[in-house]
């Protein structure tokens, strides 16, 4: 998968540096990715909240932070639309965001 916006992930795990090696981790992984769909997503990620058809929420760090998604399958690219705490999650819309 191609993942956009690795910068809002960096920018992110400077402010909260006990996230860096997770996201890090979840960043490669997901770039060797060939994920056709959301049950392929889910059978990796079973905890990941699938939202709708292209949203997907990731737990980070024992879900202490939540990562949102936005998938385009069909071109294999991922889009990073957000990171933050619940406190900073439970602020926005997930579907719109």
């Amino acid at each position: 998968m191609n993942v956009i916006a690795r910068k809002t992930l960096k920018q992110f795990w400077t402010r909260h540096t006990d996230a860096e090696q997770e996201l890090k981790s979840w960043y490669h992984e997901v770039k060797r990715a060939t994920w056709q769909n959301s049950a392929e997503l889910k059978n990796r990620y079973p905890k990941a909240s699938i939202i709708n058809s292209e949203r997907v929420v990731f737990n980070i760090c024992r879900n202490s932070y939540r990562l949102v998604v936005r998938i385009n399958y069909e071109s294999g690219t991922v889009f990073i639309k957000f990171i933050g705490t619940h406190a900073e999650y439970d602020a926005i819309d997930v579907e719109t965001i």
